[in-house]
């Protein structure tokens, strides 16, 4: 996912860590922050009362994962499953390849298949990871291609022995993009928090995982973008600590063709863009898995199954916004002014 950064320099620093979310920091002496890029997104961590050690050695963590889950990197383990597609043969993968892999086949069973890792030839197909945020025009992708490409998605066509992975379908490729980001933020906090770092944040091109308390062992303040604002407005501000934000938006990537937007946000069911009266869910959860995963799948289902869901979800929240830019919370979310806060 490719993005673009600001840093605007006022009485303190606002820091902008994603298309759709903002986390405002107040920063000092002791603050220690890197960004790189990997996953074809910019990837930002700072770090308070840290050694510099921890938050390289982030980043050679970032370097390691995407060697192991980008799908268009040679050698990759997803490029290996991916080429040996339609074969006998069981690929070898590493432990955490295994572990998203499962993870992923899990979020697949419990949405009845609106999350789909199988979904990579029809991301392709769209491509909409070559777009930016802002849009541009182009056309859809034929009907008929479409249809032929979604007929192969199907995450049953996954088959895990050990350490192995098949897939059975030749004309199946495999695609965690959905969910790499959320699964990558978790393990590197689980590394700081062993290293004794207890402030902090980790934002994964808008995947945004706190670690602890601010500065001022007060929660921090995350800003959700308001849909298609051209000056980066916010709709409303997150008041949360230890906690992971996650935003699907159909304005991240989009284009227009004869006046109809096309965003990148694939329902599995018609394999084109989602179709619904939201613009935009952002998930706040205890992990950063859990909510990229969740925020596609919530998206898809709409704003009634999706509030829903998550109402009978532990420990998660949501917050919707309509096609009015009208925002819906889930019932453990308090609203003071722009500002909302958990129960």
């Amino acid at each position: 996912m490719k993005m673009r950064r600001r840093i605007i320099l006022i009485t303190t620093i606002t820091l902008c860590i994603g298309i759709m979310i903002y986390a405002i920091i107040n920063f000092n002496k002791q603050t220690i922050s890197k960004t790189g890029m990997y996953f074809d997104t910019v990837v930002t961590i700072t770090l308070y009362d840290s050694d510099e050690k921890y938050l390289n050695q982030c980043f050679k963590m970032c370097e390691k994962y995407e060697n192991l889950f980008d799908a268009h990197k040679e050698n990759s383990d997803i490029y290996n499953i991916n080429k040996c597609a339609g074969s006998d043969s069981y690929v070898s993968v590493s432990r955490e390849t295994l572990e998203l892999i499962n993870k992923s086949l899990y979020y697949s069973r419990i949405s009845d298949g609106k999350f789909d890792i199988t979904i990579g030839n029809l991301a392709d197909l769209w491509g909409f990871s070559k777009l930016s945020q802002n849009g541009g025009k182009d056309n859809p992708p034929d009907d008929a291609i479409i249809k032929e490409t979604l007929s192969n998605i199907g995450y049953n066509q996954i088959s895990v022995k050990g350490n192995t992975v098949n897939l059975s379908n030749a004309n199946t490729k495999i695609d965690l993009g959905g969910i790499a980001k959320g699964y990558i933020a978790d393990k590197l906090k689980e590394y700081l928090i062993k290293h004794g770092v207890k402030k902090g944040i980790i934002n994964l091109g808008g995947n945004v995982l706190l670690i602890g308390s601010n500065t001022k062992n007060s929660n921090y303040n995350i800003g959700i973008q308001k849909p298609f604002d051209k000056e980066g407005n916010t709709s409303a501000i997150i008041s949360v600590s230890d906690k992971s934000i996650v935003t699907s938006g159909v304005y991240e990537r989009y284009y227009y063709s004869n006046e109809k937007l096309f965003h990148h946000i694939l329902d599995t069911s018609t394999g084109y863009p989602s179709d619904n009266d939201l613009l935009a869910v952002t998930i706040i959860s205890d992990n950063s898995t859990d909510g990229d995963a969740l925020s596609t799948t919530i998206f898809t289902m709409g704003l009634d199954k999706g509030l829903q869901y998550i109402e009978k979800a532990e420990n998660t929240e949501a917050i919707f916004i309509n096609k009015e830019n009208k925002l819906i919370t889930s019932s453990g979310i308090i609203k003071t002014g722009d500002t909302y806060t958990l129960k």
